[in-house]
């Protein structure tokens, strides 16, 4: 039965209007032209699908049948339309995305890579920005989405997550030689700190957290990149305060790396888009893939091994991180 999409096409707008006179003004075709396609259609199957009187078109119980199946048909077919159109898109598209800074020199270039692999078509952006920044290019609609920390009072976003990336200290030898697994917000104060002025989230969150302890940290330097504070602490100028995700996989021997404790300090990395956003196909297909790869694990180690033995963390930390991840951001 050679039954084509365009017999079916006038059957369901005649169906629908139970007319066809509309249906040929909705085709832009003539009424004898619908007419002649319905008797074909009706000749090929062998039956009438319309009562026909000078008042009204009715469907026959034959023609119900067939306008659930058409109906049922076309759905699929347009689902199978969108979904090639879809990857056509994604083979060719763009992807536009602000990053944090920490993130983009991290975990985010093995990503792309990955992302690059299945889709050699699609042309990346990436902007390296600070939360505020970064919220004001979403807004703007600059980029399709920012991958970045949670901004508690940011109501226009919405903040999908996808790591809890611990705050650490990175201490020289030099300050504090005696073996330690963690180190109290108290203890830092102790020592010249280096803090990233860049970033607003973190700037907040150790803000309220030396307001709750009732200390002030001693801070040497201020930067802006996070390698310059890497290295100015390898140098022992004082002990670097920054996100795990950061410190490198083989430390120097001059610095070692321990997550901050009383309070714990934790940020919730997430994928940031405008409130009601829609994803396009290209950027929905890369979320998806940055959320199975970003929590690959890339610990930084201890120092002085042959081997690289991955820092573990102590009861304590792993107590204190566990009541940070429960409470609200």
């Amino acid at each position: 039965m050679n039954v084509n999409l365009k017999l079916m096409h006038t059957f369901l707008l005649v169906a629908e209007h139970s007319s066809f006179c509309r249906a040929a003004e909705v085709s832009n075709r003539s009424q004898s032209a619908v007419s002649m396609q319905i008797r074909q259609l009706e000749l090929q199957l062998g039956v009438s699908l319309f009562h026909r009187t000078t008042r009204r078109v009715q469907l026959t119980r034959e023609g119900e049948l067939l306008l659930v199946c058409a109906r049922k048909a076309v759905a699929e077919l347009q689902t199978g339309l969108r979904q090639i159109k879809e990857s056509v898109d994604i083979q060719r598209g763009r992807l536009s995305l602000a990053c944090a800074p920490t993130l983009a020199a991290t975990r985010l270039p093995e990503i792309l890579a990955t992302f690059q692999k299945s889709y050699p078509g699609v042309t990346a952006h990436v902007r390296e920005l600070a939360s505020a920044e970064m919220l004001d290019c979403i807004r703007r609609r600059d980029v399709d989405f920012g991958i970045g920390p949670r901004c508690p009072n940011a109501t226009d976003f919405q903040f999908q997550p996808i790591l809890l990336d611990e705050i650490y200290a990175l201490i020289p030898i030099c300050l504090d030689a005696g073996p330690r697994e963690t180190v109290s917000l108290l203890e830092l104060s102790h020592m010249p700190t280096l803090v990233l002025t860049g970033s607003s989230a973190m700037q907040g969150m150790l803000d309220k957290a030396q307001k709750a302890a009732g200390i002030a940290l001693n801070i040497k330097y201020e930067v802006q990149q996070v390698q310059t504070q890497i290295a100015m602490a390898t140098a022992g100028l004082g002990a670097a305060i920054l996100p795990r995700i950061a410190i490198p996989l083989k430390l120097d021997p001059r610095v070692r790396a321990v997550p901050i404790v009383d309070p714990p300090l934790v940020r919730e990395l997430c994928v940031v888009t405008f409130r009601g956003q829609f994803l396009s196909p290209v950027a929905a297909r890369f979320v998806e893939l940055l959320q199975r790869l970003i929590t690959r694990p890339e610990t930084p180690y201890e120092v002085g091994a042959e081997a690289p033995i991955p820092l573990r963390a102590s009861r304590t930390h792993r107590a204190h991180l566990a009541l940070a991840a429960s409470q609200p951001a």
